[in-house]
Order: structure tokens, then sequence, then C-alpha cells
């Protein structure tokens, strides 16, 4: 499995940052990472909106990330950087996906549901920046690399290459979900980006890239520890 010491240390990591913080994973019992559910319902009760479970794996999970990109002392995690972006204050350059911490937060969204807990605002939360979604765009034709040479080399995660089709792929999740619901005739409360991403984006952009490679590597290759992708 690729990147499988880097998902090894990851696990380690969590099970370290769970133990050490007991006012948030062990509200009722021994610190799990279970206990995050009394913590959310303690401090937004029988509504949770979405981006607040994204916001509390940022706050009370940050740890667990490898060392990357800080400010002011704080680790960014999923963060990065690309010569295009540009504004006026310590953010200049700073492109923030969270990936798998977004991943995260919408599958803790089904569960909180079935025990009672309303979670409001789930468009509050991104399309997922990984190599599945942004795969389908690639092969699909939808864009396309100025150096086709760049896909058959191993790109660093930090790479602008890398770092703007993820940004590219977001901003594509978010045009083409209103397509989706059109086509389905359905509404975004009734389909939210998340139905959009586990039975759309993501199972075709597999489905492409096997397509088309044997293997069914996604089109751009990127050099991953296993805690991005």
């Amino acid at each position: 499995m690729p990147g499988l010491d880097g998902r090894a240390a990851l696990l380690a990591r969590l099970g370290r940052a769970v133990a050490g913080n007991p006012g948030v994973f062990a509200r009722r019992e021994a610190p799990r990472p279970g206990g995050l559910f009394d913590f959310l319902v303690a401090a937004w009760g029988g509504q949770v909106p979405a981006p607040r479970i994204l916001e509390a794996l940022l706050v009370h999970l940050a740890e667990i990330w490898p060392g990357r990109l800080t400010l002011g002392g704080v680790g960014l995690g999923d963060t990065w950087r690309h010569p295009a972006v540009k504004r006026p204050d310590v953010s200049d350059g700073l492109i923030p996906f969270h990936k798998l911490s977004q991943w995260l937060a919408y599958s803790l969204i089904e569960p909180l549901q079935q025990v009672g807990v309303t979670v409001t605002d789930i468009g509050g939360l991104t399309g997922l920046a990984e190599y599945r979604n942004g795969g389908l765009f690639v092969d699909a034709g939808v864009i396309a690399l100025r150096d086709r040479a760049a896909a058959e080399q191993p790109q660093p995660v930090d790479a602008p290459l890398v770092v703007e089709w993820r940004a590219l792929t977001v901003a594509l999740l978010d045009r083409i979900a209103p397509l989706v619901r059109e086509r389905l005739g359905v509404s975004e409360a009734a389909f939210p980006l998340a139905r959009v991403l586990e039975g759309g984006t993501w199972a075709a952009g597999r489905r492409l890239a096997r397509e088309r490679r044997a293997d069914g590597s996604p089109p751009i290759r990127v050099a991953s520890d296993g805690t991005v992708f």
C-alpha cells in the first residue's frame, strides 16, 4: 500500500492526540476518538453546523499532521503555497485544502444524524481536493497540462503543479454540482455536494483512471506519504 509508513505514523499520532486531550475526547470515559461526539453536542446541542465539525477536527487534531507550513507557531496541515495566490496579509500565497480532515467531517455527518443530531450547513464544506476527483477533470479533458511530460514524473505534494491541480479540482466541483442536480432534477438540499462527490465524481474518476491506465493510477503522479492522498 502506498504511503503505509506515513499512515501508520498518522494513526500513532492520532492516539497520542486523543490521549493528551481528555477535555475534548474523554467527556464521559477514557479518551477515545468518539469522545468528539459528546464535545460537539455539548457545544452545539441538537443542531451542529458542518463547518463546526471541521473546525473541531482542525483545532483538536492539528498535531497529528506531519510538520509542514506553520503560521504563528501553528501547524497548517494540508495547506500549501502557490505563487498565483496574492493577499495583503499573512495568508499571502497560501491555499488550504484539508482534504482528509474534510473527508472525516463528511464521514461524521451520517452517524450524527442517525443518533438524532441535525447537521446544518453541509454546503459549508468544500469539495475534496484529491486525485480521483482531480483525475476526473484531467482524464475527461476539462483541464490539461501545459507540459504533458510533467505528468510522467512523480510530483511532490507541494509542487506548484499539484497545488494548482488541487485548487482547480475544488473550484470545478463547485461548478459541476449544480449541473448534476439540474440533470437529476433535485435540489441542493436533497443532493448536497457530499453526494455529488461520493456517488459521482469520485466513482467516475476511478472508472476513467482504470479505462485509461492498466493500474488505475491518477493522470498526474504524486509522491505522497499517505497523509495527503
